[in-house]
């Protein structure tokens, strides 16, 4: 699985309307889309989802904000999927990402930051496994 990543374009960026601006830097940074949906999770999908962040502060405002609009589900293949995703997304705070960055680009705040992506290839297993069955990633 060390070839395959998660990744979302969090519901500030899909309502900002940068999806394909997105989605177009990912390709031009050499991922293969695997497998790509566009959902609107339940405030009861986003808590499932985020459950290892249950018992941290930023946990019932990350969940709302998951859960207020669509979003864009995706499995990302490239040889080493996930610090690759994690170094096109930039740090977490838009503000202290590197230019170059989906985060300094399309980022508003450090709650609003445009993508989301897996920090592991455990739980990028995980993540990939919540919104896709096998049938869907080709």
């Amino acid at each position: 699985m060390e070839n395959l990543t998660f990744g979302i374009i969090k519901p500030d960026a899909v309502k900002a309307g940068t999806i394909g601006s997105i989605i177009q830097r990912i390709t031009d940074d050499g991922f293969r889309i695997r497998a790509l949906k566009l959902i609107h999770m339940t405030l009861k999908q986003a808590e499932g989802f985020y459950a290892v962040h249950r018992e941290r502060p930023f946990f019932p405002g990350l969940t709302e904000f998951m859960s207020s609009g669509p979003c864009v589900v995706m499995a990302l293949e490239k040889t080493g999927a996930v610090p690759a995703w994690r170094n096109l997304m930039g740090a977490t705070d838009p503000a202290k990402a590197d230019e170059g960055t989906l985060r300094k680009a399309f980022g508003g705040s450090l709650g609003e930051n445009a993508v989301h992506g897996s920090d592991s290839d455990e739980n990028a297993a995980i993540e990939i496994a919540y919104f896709f069955s096998q049938i869907e990633i080709v």
